[in-house]
C-alpha cells in the first residue's frame, strides 16, 4: 500500500504512516548464528502476532465476564510471559543500538513517535496483568482497598480497570502502526528473506507458549483455590452465627430453669 501526500504532513507524521502501511521499512543488516537485527525484529514481529491474538481473546471475554471469568483469568495469566518476552527482544535491540553496536546502529531507530509511544506501551500492558493477578490475590474486597479518592475506592479492581483504559488507547495507537509490518516480516514478506537463526527462534517461541500455557493453567488453579477456600469459610462463619443465634435464643429458657431450681431448693 503506497500513501500519497505524505510530503505535506509533519516529517513524525510521515514517518509513522509510511512505516504503519509497509510502504517504508529499516533495513535491518543480517547477522551469523542468531540473524542480528534482521533475526530480532522476525522474533519480536511473531512474539508482537502472539500478544495481539492472545489480547483479541482477552477483550472478547469482557463480552460475558460472569459466564467467561476462568478465560479471562487464564488468558490473563497467559498474557505475562508472552508480554516478557516482547520487552526483552524490543528492550534487547534498545540496548544495543545505543550502546553502539553496529548492526542495530546500521538498522535505526523507529520513527519517533513510536519510540515515544512505546515505553507507555509496556508500562501499561505490564499495569493491566499486574494489576490484574493482584486482583486475584487479594480480591475487590475491603481487605484489598487502600481507601477513597475523590469518591473512588483504591483497590485493585479499580487499579486494573484504569490501568486497562489507558493500556486500550495506548496499545491501540501502537497495533495501528505496527501491526502490517509485523504481519509482513512473519511472513516474510518484509526485510531479507534468508535468516539464520530460524531453529532457535521457533524453539524461543515455543518455550515462551509453553511457560504462558503452564503460567495461565497454575494461576487458573490458585484462583479457583482461593475461591474455594474464601467459600469454606464463609461457610464455617455462617455455621458459626447460627450457632450463636441459636445459643442466644436458648439462653433465656435456661436462666429460667435455673432461677425455677434455685426457689424450689431454697
Amino acid at each position: 500500500m503506497t500513501i500519497r501526500g505524505l510530503d505535506a504532513l509533519p516529517t513524525p507524521v510521515a514517518d509513522v504512516l509510511s512505516a504503519a502501511v509497509g510502504q517504508a521499512h529499516r533495513s535491518d543488516p543480517v547477522g551469523p548464528r542468531t540473524g542480528g537485527p534482521a533475526g530480532n525484529a522476525r522474533l519480536t514481529a511473531w512474539l508482537g502476532v502472539l500478544l495481539l491474538i492472545a489480547f483479541v481473546v482477552e477483550c472478547a471475554t469482557l463480552l460475558s465476564l460472569n459466564g467467561l471469568l476462568s478465560m479471562h483469568i487464564f488468558v490473563g495469566a497467559l498474557l505475562v510471559p508472552l508480554a516478557l518476552a516482547k520487552t526483552a527482544t524490543t528492550g534487547w535491540r534498545m540496548l544495543r543500538y545505543y550502546l553502539g553496536n553496529v548492526g542495530y546502529r546500521q538498522a535505526g531507530p523507529p520513527p519517533l513517535l513510536l519510540r515515544l509511544l512505546g515505553p507507555l506501551v509496556v508500562l501499561t500492558s505490564l499495569a493491566v496483568l499486574g494489576t490484574g493477578l493482584a486482583l486475584i490475590a487479594v480480591g475487590s474486597n475491603d481487605r484489598g482497598s487502600l481507601g477513597t479518592f475523590v469518591g473512588f475506592r483504591l483497590d485493585a479492581l479499580t487499579f486494573h480497570k484504569a490501568a486497562f483504559v489507558l493500556w486500550l488507547v495506548v496499545t491501540s495507537l501502537h497495533t495501528l502502526a505496527r501491526l502490517v509490518p509485523a504481519l509482513l516480516l512473519a511472513g516474510k514478506r518484509l526485510g531479507p528473506r534468508g535468516v539464520p537463526g530460524g531453529h532457535l527462534r521457533i524453539a524461543v517461541l515455543t518455550l515462551t507458549v509453553a511457560v504462558s500455557v503452564v503460567t495461565g493453567a497454575l494461576v487458573l488453579s490458585l484462583s479457583h483455590y482461593r475461591s474455594e477456600r474464601h467459600r469454606g469459610f464463609a461457610h464455617i462463619h455462617d455455621q458459626s452465627a447460627s450457632l450463636c443465634a441459636t445459643c442466644e435464643s436458648a439462653r433465656p429458657a435456661g436462666s429460667a430453669g435455673a432461677v425455677t431450681v434455685g426457689a424450689a431448693l431454697a
